[in-house]
């Protein structure tokens, strides 16, 4: 049996990591930890213990750009492993639709597309208040 399937069914079966997964399959953009705790809520130990799960995983890539390391969809060639993300991609909107709202309005503070501002910043509390 495939050991990186089997890695990728054990990262998603947490359902903060699934939650992120489902998200960055969504938005389909890169994101940064520092995002990715601000959408969560999550602490960051949380959401880079989380990002780097699916990254080992073999979900994600990742890229350092500046004090940034942004993690993206890795693109998959085997049938098996597009399929799991197919069904990811399925999952009813319904339970993701506060983190989607936040995953937007977060993206939406970026500057020519990278990310400029670092976690729980007042210019992000003042977004979402």
């Amino acid at each position: 049996m495939n050991e990186k399937y089997i890695d990728a069914l054990k990262a998603l079966a947490e359902p903060n990591r699934l939650r992120l997964f489902w998200l960055l399959i969504q938005v389909n953009q890169r994101i940064t930890v520092a995002e990715a705790m601000d959408v969560t809520g999550e602490t960051q130990y949380n959401a880079s213990r989380n990002l780097k799960m699916l990254y080992k995983a073999g979900l994600l890539t990742q890229e350092k750009r500046g004090k940034w390391v942004y993690y993206t969809l890795a693109r998959q060639l085997e049938p098996h492993m597009e399929e799991l993300i197919k069904s990811v991609r399925s999952l009813p909107r319904e339970g993701f639709t506060d983190i989607m709202s936040r995953c937007k309005k977060r993206l939406s503070m970026r500057v020519n597309g990278e990310c400029t501002i670092g976690p729980n910043s007042e210019e992000w509390l003042n977004k979402i208040s």
